[in-house]
């Protein structure tokens, strides 16, 4: 009995006990629990204390921000004159050109005087019979007229230039185009007509390369019309093809006419930044999925199958391509603007265009079952140049009888030869096998598109071309034809884009390293004065392009060679179809530009990873006053947001975890980078500023806003 009365109380004391425990345990959660909630209560109105602290913060940075605007800006349009300096001064430096090239009496035209241009080309039309390396002498003076042209209408603000004028340039290019082509067409039927005074002794066929800076002219004329001789090298330049068997039996020759500059696609794409057609170039509206390769080799034997394009086509102002109804889009950086409501309308060359997608390939209207292959040349564009290749008629050749030399005279010029691919021995159609010998100034990033030129679309086109193998170590690409075409190597256009990093810093007086970090290549620019030079580009670790390194030119001439060369960082119109970057408000990116030139005698700007987590309206950016001729990597730089009408000190470092756009303690708002800067500068950089020249300035002006490091990266 008295075990179970102890057994009782023993299990009543437990009980007990864990019934207090559990009561002990619920008050310290419920004390945790609020405890928890006066930290948050606490916490949430310290934030709010701050949010209201920092908002009447912002009310008199607001206010004080408006009442010094005004003065601010008179100011800094006082500053802003030197973009005027520069703009007379380039508008005197044109006018006292023209006066020197009248004095010389050198022989060359102006070709903004139509007296002076059209009596040249009509002289030259006149002349019969030329000789090939004469042609390349003359077109060499015939490329640099064209190219005053084009920089002439690129440097030129529209208000500068009548519609007129405009339009009598850019006919006055494509007709100096047309006759360049047109002449070396008349001296190739000239040496066509000689041929058999150039036989080989081996073959008895006729065969010549002739070479220089711009062109490699390449001829070869079956004159004894033996199959074994259905192929041929030319060693000096690396091209070579092998005709199908119904060629290489008739009296025919092959020319293979590169060309360093395109004279084929249309204009805007040519030069970036001319004038373009009001109706879409490339097939605007049709929507194909992405393909920037050539197709599988299934679609390129049956793209064989298409009808031969001659390549030797007489190509008129009127059949080629028309500058009529055009209207002017270009970026121009020659026209700054004095006032605030002038600058918007410069602001609006970037406005952005829709956002369709457009495809680099696409198919041309109203075709059949097998539509032709087109090229959007708004992404891909021909790099290197152009290869004229075409099969064309031997004229009758020269003949001794007796102690005469007879020759039948025909009232015609250089012929195509009336090619249609048959059948082979394997009962599959004919083709024209072609090898290329790329040029080494030229950097292919990735494997090319190879195209051919349609001049009855005007258009290039992908199909029609099979077997394609590219040999990048040995710069050199082979293919197979139905026939003979005009063809390029097309680049993807923003396969540099978008930028990785980019920095701008002063190394002297007026002088100044712009490094553009690209997908590919690393770019450095010198600035000195009105000129540029490319200090270097590097691939992989290796420099290339030698042949345009260390040579001072203009900032327009420096963006042709680089083109030219396969590196293009210069985003166009439509580039953000492409690209995918975030976008930028035009009005705020080209006021920085402007205010960033203004500054850059003494303070270095670089590329802000913030720059995309910000607004569309806004670019942010990372300014350091800059007094050595160092490197900047090891500056103390501050965090800028700009919206083209105030401008803002971050609170915000690199290496923040998110981004905010609190300002930074004992910073204001300004209207202009200028006085934001002199807050903290030293006295020694504001004087540099102000005494820096304004061709300097309207150089950094000018490839900042061809670069558009702060909307492409």
């Amino acid at each position: 009995m008295s075990s179970i009365i102890l057994t009782f109380v023993f299990f009543s004391l437990t009980a007990n006990m864990k019934f207090n425990g559990k009561k002990g345990k619920k008050g310290k959660a419920a004390r945790l629990r609020a405890e928890a909630l006066l930290r948050a209560q606490q916490e949430e109105e310290a934030r709010l204390e701050r949010e209201r602290l920092y908002r009447e913060l912002v009310e008199r940075l607001e206010a004080k921000y408006e009442g010094e605007r005004e003065s601010e800006l008179a100011q800094y349009n006082s500053l802003a004159q030197k973009f005027l300096s520069a703009k007379q001064w380039k508008m005197d430096y044109r006018e006292q050109a023209k006066w020197e090239h009248y004095l010389s009496c050198d022989g060359t035209p102006d070709p903004t005087v139509p007296q002076e241009i059209n009596t040249f080309m009509s002289l030259w039309c006149d002349e019969q019979d030329q000789d090939v390396q004469l042609v390349m002498e003359k077109g060499e003076v015939v490329l640099h007229l064209i190219e005053k042209l084009e920089f002439l209408l690129l440097e030129t603000a529209p208000e500068d230039i009548t519609d007129e004028k405009q339009e009598q340039y850019l006919q006055v290019i494509l007709q100096l185009q047309d006759l360049l082509h047109q002449k070396y067409n008349d001296a190739t039927q000239s040496l066509l007509k000689i041929a058999s005074m150039y036989e080989d002794s081996e073959s008895g066929n006729m065969h010549t390369v002739l070479k220089d800076k711009n062109v490699t002219f390449c001829l070869w004329a079956n004159l004894k019309m033996k199959v074994r001789y259905k192929d041929h090298v030319f060693q000096e330049a690396g091209h070579a093809f092998e005709l199908p068997l119904s060629l290489a039996l008739s009296s025919v020759a092959v020319r293979v006419l590169y060309t360093r500059y395109d004279h084929v696609s249309p204009l805007w794409v040519q030069c970036q930044g001319l004038p373009r057609p009001e109706g879409p170039a490339t097939l605007e509206s049709a929507e194909q999925p992405q393909d920037t390769g050539q197709g599988s080799a299934e679609e390129e034997e049956e793209g064989t199958e298409e009808p031969s394009v001659p390549a030797a086509e007489k190509t008129g102002s009127k059949g080629r391509k028309s500058s009529a109804s055009l209207k002017e889009t270009s970026n121009n950086t020659g026209d700054i603007k004095e006032t605030q409501e002038e600058t918007e309308k410069n602001s609006e060359n970037l406005e952005e265009p829709s956002q369709e997608e457009e495809a680099p390939l696409q198919e041309a209207p109203g075709g059949g079952e097998e539509a032709p292959r087109v090229v959007d040349l708004e992404q891909l564009v021909p790099v290197g140049g152009v290869f004229h290749i075409s099969v064309l008629r031997l004229p009758p050749q020269a003949q001794d009888v007796g102690d005469w030399i007879m020759v039948e005279l025909l009232d015609v010029g250089l012929e195509e030869y009336p090619y249609s691919p048959g059948k082979a021995e394997d009962g599959t159609q004919e083709a024209v096998q072609i090898t290329l010998r790329l040029p080494d100034n030229v950097i292919y990033f990735k494997v090319p598109v190879l195209a051919r030129w349609d001049p009855a679309g005007q258009w290039w086109r992908t199909d029609g071309i099979s077997k394609i193998t590219y040999e990048a170590e040995k710069k050199s690409i082979t293919f197979s034809m139905g026939g003979f075409s005009t063809v390029a190597l097309l680049q993807d256009a923003h396969l540099n884009l978008p930028y990785q990093a980019w920095e701008l810093h002063p190394t002297g007086v007026d002088e100044g390293l712009f490094t553009i970090t690209a997908v590919f290549a690393t770019i450095q620019i010198q600035i000195k004065d009105n000129q540029c030079m490319l200090s270097s580009v590097v691939v992989e670790e290796e420099e290339v392009l030698s042949h345009i390194t260390g040579k001072w030119m203009s900032p327009l001439a420096l963006r042709a060679a680089l083109k030219r060369a396969g590196v293009n960082i210069f985003p166009a119109e439509h580039s953000p179809k492409y690209v995918p970057v975030p976008r930028k408000g035009p009005l705020a990116e080209v006021r920085a530009y402007e205010q960033m030139a203004l500054l850059a005698a003494a303070f270095a700007f670089a590329h802000s990873k913030w720059n995309g987590e910000a607004g569309p309206e806004q670019v942010v950016f990372k300014v350091s006053e800059h007094l050595t001729a160092g490197s900047a990597k090891g500056n103390h730089w501050s965090l800028l947001m700009f919206d083209g009408e105030k401008v803002q000190h971050l609170k915000l470092t690199e290496t923040s975890e998110a981004f905010s756009e609190e300002v930074q303690e004992e910073s204001e708002f300004h209207s202009t980078l200028y006085h934001m800067v002199k807050e903290s500068a030293s006295n020694e950089a504001m004087e540099k500023v102000e005494r820096a020249g304004c061709m300097f300035i309207d150089s950094v002006y000018q490839l900042l806003l061809a670069t558009r490091v702060l909307a492409f990266s």
